[in-house]
């Protein structure tokens, strides 16, 4: 008899095997090592069902969006998966950065000096030196964070060389209105010319976009879990 976490589960791994065989596709295409790109689960506002099920699918690397949110689920989850990797892939306010650095093991947004002043004096703290992402605001959108692309040079200096971070790499999110090719190719150029091997970006409706332009995570969800109640 078929339950209905039977039917999450079947439908969870099928959405992962598929997504998976499409970075796998595009990369070939492109000429690149389907290896070398992480999937990145975004599981903001999903219900923990759909995490369990995914772990059971073997995926181990998992985006969210807000701390207080991941508190409440992840903490438990990664007892029971000691090898999750939790990223935190929304804006971080610097009041949350003693609990952001506690719970995560990547930071996606390190979005202005302030923040990155925060974070380097609470990882000295707690002990840990965990890699983090310089967010560049591509499309230079007032309502978006990350530094603007004539400033990433001097900001990923400063927080490498004066606060001592572990900057690895970039992320964006280009605008919705927009074709993202130019901005993951901007996003490339900048990382370049920084030594920076790392790119998260793409997400559901234009990863194959971004594996083409040298992403190395993309950040998946509504492909993976379906629409979220508050989609």
């Amino acid at each position: 008899m078929t339950t209905p976490m039977d039917k999450i589960d079947h439908e969870i791994a099928t959405n992962f095997t598929g997504i998976r065989a499409r970075i796998a596709k595009t990369a070939q295409k492109w000429q690149r090592e389907a290896r070398d790109i992480d999937l990145i689960a975004v599981s903001k506002r999903q219900p923990i069902e759909y995490m369990e099920a995914a772990l059971r699918a073997g995926q181990r690397h998992f985006g969210e969006n807000r701390v207080q949110e991941a508190q409440g689920k992840w903490p438990a989850l990664k007892r029971q998966y000691p090898d999750i990797e939790l990223h935190l892939i929304g804006p971080l306010q610097t009041n949350k950065a003693q609990d952001a650095v506690a719970l995560f093991d990547v930071i996606q947004t390190v979005d202005r000096l302030k923040l990155a002043r925060v974070l380097a004096k609470e990882m000295q703290a707690a002990g840990r030196s965990l890699p983090v992402y310089i967010q560049v605001n591509t499309g230079k959108e007032p309502q978006k964070a990350g530094v603007f692309p004539e400033d990433a040079d001097a900001f990923i200096a400063e927080c490498r060389d004066s606060l001592g971070l572990n900057v690895v790499g970039l992320m964006c999110i280009p605008p919705a209105e927009e074709q993202p090719a130019p901005h993951f190719a901007l996003l490339g150029k900048i990382a370049a010319r920084n030594g920076l091997k790392l790119l998260s970006m793409g997400m559901s409706a234009d990863f194959e976009v971004a594996v083409q332009f040298g992403a190395t995570s993309v950040r998946v969800g509504t492909a993976l879990f379906g629409l979220r109640d508050d989609a």
